[in-house]
């Protein structure tokens, strides 16, 4: 009778188990439990792989034995990825070490850094001896016919290895987005990049142009046909979503603004890289290493005005700059050094607003303050100078000798200006209630909502230009990288709606580490704690046992 009750049990257990397994396989799901959700993919990273038709193949190189601070990275990447592959079942993978075959290993680095994947250069000294280690911290994403390379290391020289690598995991999932959106999201939107006014040439604005060139068609626009065919060129405008002025150089002439002005009033988005007053960098390199400052009237005061800021005549100068690169010293002797160039400020972001939350220092040159005006567009400053600012008007010397000399802090005392705004609302037409200087179809003194963005210093999209190649944009001689190029493209999504991508570079993640100075000082606790405590608990429970087993034998006896 008893052994039947046991055979009973057994059978109801193994049937209940059955069942818990395949409701459990029915309802299969996976909770997220960290506080920052990082695990969570955002609802534009799902939108981007759940239409796949096609498998989308990921191959890793971050793969093999690194340092702990990479287990963290490599750990991640495998979680964010698997995170892809719930949402479709067209998402491969392959983890890849390009250097664990000694027999290959010289051609797979010659390979991939051809490809453009850097590899980064692990120094470790902790031991006394120093070893390096070279790690590609990169994966490739192919689509069809497409092959796209993912960055999965946000590399600075001004940050160590742990804040790279945090900043590196906050970044996973925009990584990823950013290399699938490439690959499936068609190209929709179209934007004209402004000509005929002096703007900025083609090659000082190249990697600008490469950084926005997967994502949108991108065409020249001249308006020296507006004094031909001011009707034809407004109609021909109207098909772009967005029109860019680098650096404008020549003033706009009255048809000119009209064709831009109702380009806006028709749902137009623009992004205004200007300037009021004139002093490049570039100009202070002669014989004198010096230049005057004036003023550039490009006709357009009456046109932001209208729409709500006004660009002052005057620069900014500010204690917290980026540095300059100088000759110190007399002949021979002289060494180039880095010192603070005030003419450079180094604006601060609105850490409020998607365009620019989590976003580097954005680097200026010779910047003029914006002033916001009241009507009924909505302004928001997406960049600021430091609280250490100066303004300095036109018509001054402006001299490189000028960098040697200690700024008198006291006077660098008029706070931060803005140098970004960002206008959204109904524009109001500049030509309302006003002569036109050509008669328009259809004519509109109202648009609907829209978006414009107007930065004071033409230079921000500008990149060097070394041996007739154009340089990356935002980094200077030292590797820094600044965020102008980020800034640039996150304006430009923004503008046209495309903002899935820039909630996603939003998204905070924090990752916590062991502070190394608290480990070597308690070091020897901790191991005393680890493997001698529960040896000593061990001992003592044995000695215990034995004691209380030879007193119940003599209690017994």
């Amino acid at each position: 009778m008893k052994k039947n009750k046991n055979l009973i049990y057994i059978l109801v257990v193994i049937v209940g188990l059955i069942i818990v397994n395949v409701v459990a396989n029915q309802f299969y799901g996976r909770f997220d439990l960290t506080k920052d959700k990082r695990y969570t993919l955002s609802d534009a990273s799902k939108s981007l792989v759940q239409d796949l038709d096609s498998p989308l193949i990921i191959d890793v190189f971050l793969e093999g034995e690194f340092p702990s601070e990479f287990r963290l990275l490599q750990t991640e990447v495998r979680q964010i990825i698997e995170e892809f592959q719930l949402e479709t079942n067209n998402i491969r993978v392959n983890y890849i070490d390009p250097i664990e075959d000694e027999t290959t290993r010289e051609r797979n680095i010659e390979e991939l850094t051809r490809s453009g994947l850097e590899p980064y250069i692990n120094t470790d000294n902790s031991t006394g001896k120093v070893t390096q280690e070279i790690i590609f911290p990169w994966a490739f994403a192919s689509y069809r016919d497409q092959t796209v390379k993912i960055p999965l290391l946000k590399r600075s020289i001004t940050q160590g290895l742990p804040e790279q690598i945090n900043n590196s995991v906050q970044a996973l999932e925009y990584a990823f987005a950013d290399g699938f959106s490439k690959l499936v999201k068609p190209k929709s939107k179209k934007i004209a990049i402004l000509k005929g006014n002096g703007e900025l040439g083609d090659i000082y604005i190249a990697d600008f142009l490469k950084t926005i060139q997967p994502y949108y068609n991108i065409g020249p626009f001249t308006l020296d046909s507006v004094a031909s065919n001011p009707q034809g060129t407004l109609d021909n405008l109207k098909q772009y979503d967005l029109i860019v002025a680098a650096k404008p150089s020549e003033a706009f002439s009255e048809n000119e603004k009209l064709v831009l002005d109702q380009y806006i009033m028709n749902g137009g988005k623009s992004l205004w890289l200007t300037e009021s007053v004139i002093m490049d960098k570039d100009s202070l390199y002669n014989a004198s290493n010096s230049g005057v400052s004036i003023i550039r009237d490009l006709n357009l005061n009456d046109f932001f005005f209208k729409y709500g800021v006004r660009i002052n005549p005057s620069l900014v100068k500010d204690l917290y700059s980026a540095p300059i690169m100088l000759a110190v010293g007399e002949g021979s002797q002289a060494q180039l050094q880095p010192i603070q160039w005030q003419y450079s400020p180094l604006a601060e972001s609105n850490s409020k607003h998607p365009i620019t939350k989590n976003l580097n220092l954005v680097k200026y040159d010779f910047t003029s303050p914006i002033d916001t005006l009241k009507n009924k567009v909505d302004k928001t400053i997406l960049l600021q100078s430091s609280p250490k600012s100066q303004l300095e008007g036109a018509l001054t010397r402006i001299a490189l000798s000028d960098v040697t000399k200690q700024p008198d802090e006291s006077t660098y005392n008029s706070g931060p200006q803005n140098l970004a705004v960002l206008l959204e609302g109904e524009f109001t037409s500049v030509y309302d209630k006003r002569v036109l200087p050509f008669k328009v179809r259809d004519f509109k003194t109202t648009s609907s909502k829209n978006k414009m963005v107007i930065i004071s210093d033409g230079d921000v999209i500008k990149n060097e230009v070394r041996r007739n190649r154009p340089l990356e944009l935002g980094v200077d001689y030292r590797g820094f990288t600044y965020g102008n190029k980020e800034f640039l493209l996150n304006t430009v999504n923004y503008l046209l709606d495309d903002t899935g991508l820039i909630n996603i570079r939003a998204k905070e993640i924090s990752i916590a580490y062991l502070d190394q100075q608290k480990v070597e000082e308690s070091k020897g606790q901790w191991q005393f704690i680890n493997l001698a405590l529960p040896l000593l608990i061990l001992a003592l429970f044995g000695f215990i046992f034995n004691y209380l087993r030879k007193r119940d034998r003599k209690s017994v006896v």
